[in-house]
């Protein structure tokens, strides 16, 4: 590309060649070509009150390519300075930014055109209104959607429960946010739920969550033999962690059973209900072998007057 750039240069530079173009350009045929092409730039055609040429709409359509252009670039060198991890937010992100810009620069090239915007809008207020509240939850999940990527609220990966559902992230969009559950089902949750509805995240403060196993034995059983028993039982077990450590709580009086709590340690928390199912296995186990019953609820009626038989 250099050397071809030093190559017009030397050809131009040459007053010969100079001439010659300057011939060209002033000969007859050509001003006559240029004149028509000028003509039919400026010719004017009206789409109702607003008028235009072919002037006016290649201006627009060289606008909207040099704001494509500069949103291409400017995200390529946001994109350098950020992680992995990161550009997936930012994406989402730089979507909404994009169809902002494009709106402003359309809505300015239209006022500098000569098309009177603000008629336009005056004369679809009822409709923009109406659209208006129909995209209230649209815009609802947009706004949360750049706060969640902005505050990490929620990430990649984490295990969050709203409204009684669990799943593990896998992608957060602008709008939703997709989560697999533990039945491989996927999750879609408008981004809005995250703002109006108590959010669990389960892994916000580490892999490691503490889980619980609620027991009742009957009231003749030894309670410091069933904490030895299930302490036994969790420590048995591969998944459950020793650091913590698990805890037995010997939780309340019941009705009917002496109520209690082993806490445990697992490292994945979404695999967690099969690790207490584990458990429950052996811990029932564990206590018929060593004679210690697990109550159910029962109740004893007594009357004031016995009821007599009839004759």
């Amino acid at each position: 590309m250099l050397v071809l750039f030093f190559f017009f240069i030397a050809i131009f530079s040459h007053p010969f060649t100079r001439m010659g173009f300057v011939f060209v350009l002033t000969s007859p045929i050509i001003m006559n070509l240029i004149n028509k092409i000028a003509e039919l730039l400026n010719h004017q055609f009206s789409i109702g009150s607003a008028s235009f040429t072919p002037k006016t709409i290649l201006f627009v359509i060289l606008v909207l390519l040099l704001t494509s252009f500069f949103l291409k670039v400017l995200r390529k060198i946001i994109f350098r300075t950020l992680s992995k991890d990161t550009r997936v937010k930012f994406k989402s992100i730089f979507s909404f930014i994009n169809y902002f810009v494009y709106i402003v620069v359309i809505l300015i090239v239209l006022q500098n055109i000569g098309v009177n915007v603000t008629a336009i809008f005056a004369a679809s207020a009822a409709l923009l209104v109406g659209v208006g509240l129909a995209l209230q939850t649209f815009i609802q999940d947009i706004i949360s959607g750049i706060f969640i990527l902005i505050d990490k609220s929620v990430l990649v990966g984490d295990i969050i429960e709203v409204d009684n559902q669990i799943g593990q992230v896998e992608n957060i969009k602008l709008r939703t946010t997709r989560a697999v559950t533990r039945e491989n089902k996927v999750l879609i949750i408008p981004n809005h739920k995250f703002l109006t509805s108590t959010l669990f995240n389960w892994t916000e403060n580490g892999i490691i969550t503490k889980e619980i196993i609620n027991v009742g034995v009957a009231y003749k059983s030894n309670p410091e033999q069933v904490k030895t028993l299930l302490l036994e039982v969790a420590n048995s077990h591969d998944k459950v962690l020793t650091d913590p450590a698990p805890l037995v709580l010997f939780n309340d009086f019941g009705d009917s059973a002496l109520l209690f709590q082993l806490y445990i340690a697992v490292d994945s928390s979404f695999a967690a209900n099969i690790v207490k199912s584990d458990l429950r296995y052996a811990i029932f186990k564990t206590f018929e072998k060593q004679g210690i019953e697990i109550p159910f609820p029962q109740r004893t009626l007594t009357f004031a007057n016995s009821p007599t038989a009839p004759k």
